[in-house]
């Protein structure tokens, strides 16, 4: 294979999900429809919030900053997914491929840390109560939303140096849907070896230190919770339980894909359509059908637009 430097590559060639090209018509609509259940169902949460002031707390501040990184760690991929579905030659710019290796790891390592933000937001406001409002005022949300992003763009420069370095060799070809890091590792003209443990190391620092700090935090979470009365317990229980979930779907990918990866391709593949897709699709359901706050908002806004819509 003939070597290149970076300046010398201007296109990437993927394969995409699969080759069969009845499959990809039905691959199209089925994301596309997904596509804009992401977009609305979590524009949708955002606009809520911001409009009803009985959600102006802590809690669902965090849920808007959480729907506004779903929006965008869905974008990095989804679109160019789609439109590629019909397209014979799927092609992506040497340029639009950095891009997405970098907005793809500042996007999904920010969104860990965030969720452990509302981690820690949940344990302040079960287990201290009287200091809530204090401790989690404006200022301090607001400064750990900048930390979150601070965090996942320290994270993807990193990621991003380090495969700018390399040189690559052709056939330029990607077996995903999108770029990737450890693909594109795949195409080093040397012994990659070394930097396949290093991104797993940097990968591992963020998800693993973030996924073993939201294991500790909601044991003691619950373990307060199980000691406490019943009648605030079942709604701790229920918000918990809808935030498990969601660290769930986006770590447990996370891990195989980046940490500790299986290397078996289609897995890979399904794993980056679940964390891309399936996790932002879900993410405004599980909030939605579990949170009674959020349904009685909806009720709220719903009712308003009804009467506004009878009085003209």
């Amino acid at each position: 294979m003939d070597g290149s430097n970076q300046s010398s590559v201007s296109e990437f060639m993927l394969r995409g999900l699969t080759q069969s090209q009845n499959l990809q018509v039905l691959l199209f609509v089925i994301f596309l429809i997904f596509y804009l259940f992401i977009m609305l169902g979590n524009i949708a949460i955002m606009i809520l919030i911001t409009i009803d002031h009985h959600l102006h707390s802590p809690m669902y501040f965090l849920l808007a900053n959480l729907s506004f990184v779903d929006i965008w760690l869905s974008s990095v991929t989804t679109p160019k997914m789609i439109t590629d579905f019909l397209r014979k030659r799927k092609t992506i710019s040497f340029e639009g491929c950095m891009s997405q290796v970098f907005f793809a790891h500042c996007i999904a390592a920010g969104e860990m840390v965030l969720l452990l933000v509302m981690a820690y937001d949940r344990y302040v406001a079960i287990c201290k109560p009287l200091h809530y409002f204090t401790i989690m005022n404006l200022k301090r949300c607001t400064g750990l939303v900048l930390t979150s992003w601070t965090i996942g763009f320290v994270h993807a420069m990193s990621q991003l140096v380090a495969v700018l370095q390399l040189p690559l060799c052709g056939p330029l070809e990607i077996d995903s849907f999108f770029c990737d890091m450890p693909l594109v590792i795949k195409l080093a003209c040397t012994d990659s070896h070394d930097l396949d443990i290093l991104m797993n190391a940097d990968c591992g620092v963020v998800v693993v230190t973030c996924f073993i700090l939201l294991l500790i935090s909601y044991t003691y979470i619950l373990i307060t919770v199980r000691q406490s009365a019943k009648a605030g317990a079942s709604k701790a229980l229920s918000t918990c339980s809808a935030h498990i979930t969601v660290v769930m779907l986006l770590f447990v990918p996370c891990i195989f894909i980046y940490v500790w990866p299986l290397n078996i391709t289609w897995l890979d593949k399904f794993l980056a359509v679940f964390y891309s897709v399936v996790t932002p699709l879900l993410n405004p359901a599980i909030y939605t059908l579990r949170n009674k706050e959020i349904k009685t908002a909806l009720k709220r806004f719903k009712s308003y637009f009804m009467n506004h819509k009878v009085n003209t």
